[in-house]
């Protein structure tokens, strides 16, 4: 099943979009690290680096995904130039 990248970009953002819903969630004991990050207002390096990273496997995957096309649109190629 091939997906368009419209289709993809759409569940990427649904996906995300997703994610801020489950974070806004209360945590009934507290987690000590977070407390103070959050006081610290360090939270949110540890944010951009978790996008980052998320967002940098989301690009690789992107790309991967059309070269592995490109590959299969030339071997369906010259499998059907073979067969004439």
């Amino acid at each position: 099943m091939r997906l368009s990248f419209l289709t993809k970009i759409s569940l990427v953002a649904l996906l995300l979009f997703s994610q801020t819903l489950f974070a806004q969630q209360p945590v009934s004991d507290g987690v000590a690290m977070a407390d103070q990050l959050r006081a610290d207002g360090k939270i949110w390096v540890v944010v951009a680096v978790v996008a980052a990273v998320f967002l940098g496997i989301i690009i690789y995957l992107i790309r991967l995904d059309r070269q592995i096309g490109k590959l299969e649109k030339e071997v369906k190629e010259k499998s059907s130039v073979v067969s004439h």
